[in-house]
Order: C-alpha cells, then sequence, then structure tokens
C-alpha cells in the first residue's frame, strides 16, 4: 500500500513537471503570438459592424427624441383645438354687433365697451396663434374658403371674392374654420 501512495506522488508531480517543460518547448511560445496576431485580426471586424451599430441606434434615437418634441409641440398647439373652434361664433357674434352698433347709432360708450371686449378676445385667440383669414378681394382659393353662392361684379373680376359673410381662421398653418364668401362671376353683361 505505500507503494502505490508513493507512486501516486510519482504521477502528481509529473504533471507539475510537463507545464515546466511544456513552457520550454518553442512552438508552443510560437502558437500563441500566432493566436494572438490572427484574434488581432478579426477583432475589428466584429468591432465595426458594432460601431456602425451604435450609430444608426443613436441616429434612430435622436430621430424619435426629434419627433417625440415636435408631436408634443403639435398636442400642446392642436389640443385647443375645439375650445378655439367654440369661441369663433363668439368672436363673429361681437364683430357683427360692432357693426350692427356702428350703423344704428348706438352710444359711443357701448361701442367702446364692445370694442373693449372684442379686441381683449381678438387677443387672446391671436396668442393662441389663431389668425383671421382675410378673403375680400383675393381669388378665390378652396382650401380657405367656403364660396356660399357666385355674384356678378364689374369692379371684382372674377373667380375673386365679392364678399366675406363669415371670417375664416387659421391655426398656425392648419386651417381652423374655411371662410364663408361670395365669389364673383364676373362682370353682369357678359
Amino acid at each position: 500500500m505505500t507503494k502505490k501512495h508513493s507512486h501516486s506522488k510519482h504521477k502528481e508531480s509529473a504533471p507539475e513537471e510537463t507545464p515546466d517543460a511544456g513552457a520550454a518547448a518553442t512552438p508552443e511560445e510560437a502558437a500563441p503570438p500566432a493566436a494572438e496576431e490572427a484574434a488581432a485580426e478579426t477583432s475589428p471586424e466584429p468591432v465595426e459592424p458594432l460601431q456602425h451599430q451604435l450609430l444608426r441606434l443613436q441616429a434612430d434615437f435622436e430621430n424619435f427624441r426629434k419627433r417625440m418634441t415636435r408631436e408634443k409641440q403639435e398636442w400642446i398647439s392642436f389640443g385647443n383645438e375645439k375650445l378655439l373652434l367654440d369661441l369663433l361664433p363668439v368672436m363673429d357674434h361681437f364683430e357683427l354687433g360692432l357693426a350692427d352698433a356702428a350703423k344704428n347709432g348706438a352710444p359711443a360708450a357701448f361701442t367702446e365697451g364692445f370694442q373693449l371686449i372684442c379686441n381683449q378676445l381678438s387677443a387672446v385667440l391671436e396668442k393662441a396663434g389663431v389668425r383671421p383669414i382675410e378673403a375680400e378681394g383675393q381669388p378665390f382659393d378652396p382650401n380657405l374658403h367656403e364660396a356660399i353662392t357666385h355674384m356678378p361684379s364689374d369692379t371684382v373680376p372674377e373667380e375673386h371674392v365679392v364678399t366675406q359673410t363669415r371670417r375664416g381662421y387659421k391655426l398656425g398653418d392648419r386651417l381652423l374654420r374655411a371662410a364663408q364668401v361670395v365669389v364673383s362671376s364676373g362682370p353682369a353683361g357678359e
């Protein structure tokens, strides 16, 4: 038994000596640098696609961030569209009331008070990005105007707006409400 035990010690010491003997051999030393060179040659290939992928992901994220910022601004700008549409008839009635007051000789204090309120409402709408569409005398544009009738006119060229019956408005670059207009059909004699 003691022999077996001593023999197993020899086996244990032999493997310890083998790495030293293998480390001294020159062919094994040459293999790791070749492997390192091969690894160095192959490592730029995986890194380069990863860099391109990273750049694409960064560009995609930047585009996403810009799109979300733009959409957020649109939500803020157009979120109050229904409220603004509900206020437009109020503005129409103020303008009609002022025109009627001037026509019928209403007291100056009444007209001035009405005008101040109308100006305040107009300023609030303007602050919200609402702009009136000026239609009288302009060429008829079906994207901005709603023609309610055609009328012969000697002073206004054909297919131009003779008069506006209801003012139109834009919210930013979007049409909020089309202007109702009467369009010239040209001189009456033709």
